[in-house]
C-alpha cells in the first residue's frame, strides 16, 4: 500500500498500465490532456475532459493511459478531507470545477508556483469537492438541523442535549442517526470542523497561532497544538516555520 502524510498537487503523465494497488490517502485525478482508463474497486471508468476520479483511501485501483496525456493529481491525507470518501469514484465536473481545473493546469506549469502556493490551491480544491459531498448527501432533516448548528457554531461548546433539542430527537436517537448518516459522532464532526478551519487559517498565515486556536474554540494554545498534531501529524508551528 502506498502511504503519505503530506499534501501533494502536481501535473503528471502516465505512460504504462499499472497493477492493482491501494493508498492510505485519497487521490484525485483531474483531466488536463488525454484520457485515463481507471478501475476502482471493480468499477471501470475514465478521466477525460469533463470528468474526474476520486480514489478513496483503501480502494483497489489500476489504470492505463493510451496516447499523449497529462492530469492534475492530488494526494490528500484522509484526516484533512474525510468527506471525499463519500463521493462516487467518477464525478462530472460542473462549471465551477472546470474553471478551477483549468486554473490549476496553468499554475502547475509555472515554475514560480512554489510549495505554499500548491498547498493553498489543493486546500481550495478539497473544499470545493467536500462541499459537493455534503450537498449530495440525502440527510434526514433532523440530522441536517444538528449539522447546521455545528457548522454555524463549531467553535463553541455545544452539548449533545442542545443538538438533540435542535433536532427534536433524544440524545441516543441523535447520536445513532448522526453516526449512521455521516459516519462519525457529532463530537467527531465538530472536531473535524475545528481542525479544518484551523488548517485553513494557518495556511493563510495572517494570524498568530494563539488567535487561530481561539478562532477554533480553544482558549489554551497547548491544547489546540496537541490536538492539531494528533489530528494531522504536524504541529501548527510548521506553518510559521516552513522547511527550507
Amino acid at each position: 500500500m502506498h502511504t503519505t502524510d503530506t499534501l501533494l498537487l502536481e501535473l503528471r503523465s502516465y505512460q504504462q498500465e499499472s497493477q492493482q494497488h491501494q493508498h492510505d490517502y485519497h487521490q484525485l485525478v483531474l483531466p488536463a490532456r488525454g484520457r485515463l482508463e481507471l478501475e476502482v474497486d471493480g468499477r471501470g471508468g475514465h478521466v477525460e475532459a469533463g470528468q474526474l476520479a476520486v480514489i478513496a483511501a483503501g480502494s483497489d485501483h489500476g489504470f492505463a493511459a493510451p496516447g499523449d496525456n497529462a492530469f492534475v493529481v492530488a494526494n490528500v491525507p484522509t484526516a484533512l478531507a474525510p468527506q471525499l470518501a463519500q463521493l462516487p469514484a467518477f464525478l462530472p465536473l460542473d462549471a465551477g470545477l472546470l474553471a478551477y481545473v483549468a486554473f490549476l493546469r496553468e499554475e502547475l506549469q509555472r515554475p514560480q508556483t512554489g510549495e505554499n502556493g500548491r498547498r493553498q490551491m489543493l486546500l481550495l480544491l478539497t473544499q470545493l469537492l467536500a462541499e459537493r459531498a455534503g450537498a449530495g448527501l440525502q440527510l434526514d432533516r433532523r440530522v441536517a438541523a444538528a449539522r447546521a448548528l455545528l457548522d454555524a457554531r463549531f467553535a463553541e461548546e455545544i452539548s449533545l442535549a442542545q443538538l438533540a433539542t435542535a433536532a427534536h430527537l433524544s440524545v441516543r436517537q441523535l447520536s445513532e442517526l448522526f453516526r449512521r448518516q455521516l459516519g462519525m459522532s457529532p463530537g467527531q464532526y465538530q472536531l473535524e470542523q475545528r481542525m479544518q478551519h484551523g488548517w485553513l487559517l494557518l495556511e493563510q498565515g495572517s494570524l498568530p497561532v494563539q488567535q487561530v486556536a481561539e478562532h477554533c474554540g480553544y482558549a489554551s494554545l497547548s491544547a489546540f497544538s496537541d490536538r492539531f498534531r494528533r489530528h494531522f501529524g504536524i504541529a501548527p508551528s510548521h506553518f510559521r516555520h516552513p522547511a527550507k
